[in-house]
């Protein structure tokens, strides 16, 4: 592990594999079977749950809950405060992997302050989720999703520009002709 940080105050399984280049701060929980990638920064207070898989560069801002059944792609960044679940019928006294509901976020992603991820979903590459919003449905690429429950009100460019109405980027001169597929999931 060259070059990777861990703050006294963190406790890392020893069966995590941590990348090269990571940070890991303090008050924060990686349980066992946890895979991070090379070059991640994982913020105060963040609890990573066993068998998640991070990608690399991803950068996880303090107090974030990452919960069993979640992998994230690289180049991904969560917001404050961010929660992920993985049980779509939780009760306290009744849990086995049965019940275990996977989500899947893609490369790139950016995902707001104090925004919940329902589980069973899949947020495309590129996505921004907006802070506090919830997810209870997948994005397809490049969405621009906000509210509660969370809607697709437009597309952003890799940079993470808000696209005109014909999918373009006026700051990047990039455009997306792919997503015209994905107008009609727009929300007013």
């Amino acid at each position: 592990m060259d070059g990777v940080f861990v703050a006294e105050t963190a406790i890392v399984d020893k069966k995590a594999k941590i990348g090269n280049g990571t940070r890991i701060w303090h008050h924060t929980q990686i349980r066992e079977d946890v895979s991070i990638g090379d070059g991640c920064n994982i913020g105060k207070g963040v609890y990573i749950d066993f068998g998640v898989r991070i990608g690399d560069r991803v950068k996880v801002q303090n107090h974030v809950s990452i919960y069993h059944g979640v992998e994230i792609g690289s180049d991904v960044f969560i917001g404050p405060g961010a929660t992920f679940t993985n049980d779509k019928h939780p009760r306290a006294w009744l849990w086995d992997n049965s019940r275990l509901c996977k989500t899947i976020v893609g490369n790139g992603v950016s995902i707001g302050a104090n925004a919940t991820i329902v589980c069973g979903i899949i947020l495309g590459d590129y996505s921004m989720i907006g802070a506090g919003a919830v997810i209870t449905k997948s994005a397809p690429p490049h969405a621009l999703v906000l509210g509660n429950p969370g809607r697709i009100v437009g597309f952003v460019c890799k940079c993470g520009e808000r696209l005109d109405e014909h999918f373009y980027c006026k700051v990047c001169n990039k455009s997306f002709p792919e997503l015209e597929k994905y107008r009609e999931m727009m929300e007013e």
